[in-house]
């Protein structure tokens, strides 16, 4: 698998921004978009826990050509901790509770806005 680009980034904050998702790059996606010289094979985001949230990324998901099962659907509407997606234009994680931040609203109140990506703080 080739390496995330800053354009898949773009696509993931756009689709996102259409259906209403909350959602944080986090990670090495999270570090590259603020500015630190890396590269990773796919975009990990911190997502809320919700299941209007949950039905808002999968139609996301599916408008950017993730094929998502009926399976996956029900674990992302579920806020299964962690979903690893292998069958769309590439890779993603979405994590539900990333290590060491007990609630998304902390983590949301404190997030930095990139280029109109939103962030996970570092200090997260």
């Amino acid at each position: 698998m080739a390496a995330f680009e800053y354009r898949q980034a773009e696509e993931i904050r756009d689709a996102f921004s259409r259906h209403g998702c909350r959602y944080l790059f986090i990670g090495k996606s999270g570090a590259i978009l603020l500015g630190f010289p890396d590269t990773t094979q796919d975009a990990d985001l911190f997502v809320e826990k919700s299941a209007e949230n949950g039905a808002a990324l999968v139609a996301a998901l599916r408008e950017l050509g993730f094929a998502i099962d009926e399976s996956q659907a029900a674990q992302i509407c579920a806020g299964k901790d962690f979903v690893q997606l292998k069958n769309g234009p590439f890779d993603l994680d979405l994590i539900h509770a990333p290590d060491g931040i007990e609630h998304f609203a902390d983590a949301w109140d404190r997030r930095v806005m990139v280029e109109g990506f939103p962030v996970c703080h570092i200090d997260d």
